[in-house]
């Protein structure tokens, strides 16, 4: 049965699965003397997000703070964080000794071994941000714990509430150690523990003065996850691939993965999200197994990657990236074909929700110079330059290049100056995939990435297919309406306590008391919106006791 019609029942399955976890893994909120009374008093968080009973879902990178000079602000400023429900947040790596989520710094260095290590903490939550360029118009502290992009969607968070952002793991680049992370029981439950220390309950290491244990706590509403590709040679160079068993060790860390969010949920009150990207290419998701209606017991949703089916890595053949539909005139082999289409009914063939699936949509086209003919498939002599990586440019900078074409049949549009090729996603195209997304009853959209489009003309055409008229089929349930944990007899209750209740919604200054969980809390300095007892050592409350 699907994850967004029983979600009243994972309450109650979070509970067996917190009985059920191994130790240790949860053992940094057990030990801290008022997680029971926070979870017995939270109202459950549903978990998901819609808008209009769609999901509208885009990565944000890691790297795209640099050159590219695209902050989270930007999410904000251009109406974007009110058009997405979810923000996926690119990439974690896998250490390659200890096969666990990591932080560190070290640049991505080249070939098979280039991942090894590699990781950017420093924009992840060292960056410092000033207040013309922060969410909530305030510079960061030199001495605060959590900067950078991971503190900057906090309070992006907070402006937007309806907002969940997702911790995505892997990509094209950092899949390298999946398989061997994923390959026994032990290892899974030891990468899946490691994720949740960091990215859940956020405890950073301390890089460079920032970090520390729960730094990073309330970040991060999930995981995606993004293995490029299970038993499938056709990952990036150097990913180590177990051709026999990475289908089944895939569909065990899914599971690996639900039973330690379902278990810390029933200890924090929330309801952790759990998704993956998932691929277009009928052998790879044969390989890993993806359209197994069974991984979908432990995913939440999934999105169908529906670009990249053509680029420049064939240098002599123009052609669509991101069609809709076949194309009769693809002269490519059988098995090189792709459509979005054909991808999506990989998946509601074999018996998985259609509203489990967003359909991936991209932000950027992929091209080809050379051309002599305008129409696809045509001949040209390599990849296109562009101005971050041949072949590879933002929709932002093609979308007025050339004579835009459109092929209604096929779901493709494409353009064209005379000598480069270019294929892209536009704003008739979404119209059409939207309309797509209705007849076929799937549960949104999905976009890589928000950086290539940042007036969001994209996203406006969406909101127009999808965010308004009649709404789709993801309900994502209201906050409360899961069954909350029990109390833990040995925390009085809150009706114990001569402070009055913390407000979510009330301004504190430095000496103002609370109760919340059964017991007293002290500000140290001005707050909004930060709960008691969630923020670790290095915020705002300090704990004063039980009543």
């Amino acid at each position: 049965m699907s994850r967004h019609v029983t979600r009243a029942r994972r309450g109650a399955a979070a509970l067996a699965a917190a009985a059920m976890v191994v130790a240790g893994s949860v053992s940094a909120v057990a030990a801290s003397a008022s997680t029971g009374a926070e979870a017995a008093s939270a109202v459950a968080d549903p978990g998901d997000s819609a808008i209009n009973g769609y999901r509208n879902v885009g990565y944000f990178t890691q790297w795209g703070v640099y050159g590219r000079d695209f902050q989270v602000q930007d999410l904000d400023t251009s109406g974007a964080a009110e058009q997405l429900t979810h923000v996926n947040y690119a990439f974690g790596n896998i250490h390659h000794e200890t096969l666990t989520c990591f932080e560190a710094n070290k640049a991505q260095g080249s070939g098979p071994n280039g991942s090894d290590g590699a990781g950017d903490a420093y924009a992840d939550y060292g960056k410092s941000y000033s207040a013309a360029d922060s969410v909530s118009g305030e510079a960061d502290a030199w001495d605060q714990p959590l900067a950078g992009s991971f503190n900057q969607l906090k309070q992006l968070k907070a402006k937007h509430p309806h907002l969940k952002v997702m911790l995505s793991l892997g990509g094209w680049t950092w899949s390298k150690n999946f398989s061997k992370a994923a390959a026994t029981p032990e290892s899974r439950q030891k990468f899946v523990s490691s994720c949740v220390d960091l990215y859940l309950k956020g405890d950073l290491p301390v890089i460079d003065g920032r970090g520390g244990p729960g730094a990073a706590a309330g970040v991060f509403d999930g995981f995606d996850i993004d293995w490029e590709w299970p038993g499938s040679q056709n990952g990036n160079v150097g990913n180590h691939v177990d051709e026999e068993n990475d289908a089944a060790n895939f569909k065990a860390l899914l599971a690996e993965f639900r039973r330690q969010l379902d278990a810390y949920g029933a200890e924090t009150g929330e309801d952790y999200l759990l998704s993956a990207f998932l691929p277009a290419n009928p052998a790879d998701i044969a390989a890993g197994g993806w359209n197994d209606p069974a991984v979908f017991d432990s995913l939440d949703f999934g999105n169908v990657q529906g670009y990249d089916l053509h680029g420049a890595w064939d240098p002599a053949l123009t052609g669509h990236q991101i069609n809709l539909y076949d194309d009769p005139a693809d002269p490519r082999e059988p098995s090189r074909q792709f459509s979005v289409d054909r991808a999506v009914q990989e998946y509601v063939s074999a018996g998985v929700d259609p509203a489990q699936l967003g359909l991936g949509m991209a932000m950027y086209g992929r091209g080809w110079t050379g051309a002599t003919s305008a129409e696809p498939w045509g001949p040209a002599t390599g990849a296109a330059p562009a101005t971050w990586e041949a072949g590879i440019e933002d929709y932002d900078v093609l979308k007025s290049l050339g004579t835009g074409h459109y092929d209604e049949a096929v779901g493709a549009a494409w353009r064209y100056d005379g000598n480069t090729w270019w294929s892209l996603d536009t704003p008739r195209t979404v119209a059409q995939k939207s309309g797509y997304v209705r007849e076929q009853g799937l549960g949104g959209a999905m976009w890589w990435d928000l950086s290539g489009d940042e007036p969001g003309e994209l996203l406006d055409a969406v909101e127009a297919g999808l965010l308004t008229g009649d709404p789709g089929p993801v309900d994502p349930g209201e906050p409360g309406t899961d069954p909350e944990p029990d109390p833990d007899p040995t925390d009085p209750p809150a009706g114990d306590c001569a402070a009055g209740a913390w407000d979510a919604s009330a301004v504190y200054t430095g000496g103002d008391v609370v109760a919340h969980g059964g017991h007293e809390w002290r500000a140290q300095w001005w707050t909004t919106g930060e709960e008691p007892g969630t923020t670790g050592e290095w915020g705002v409350w300090r704990d004063q006791g039980a009543c």
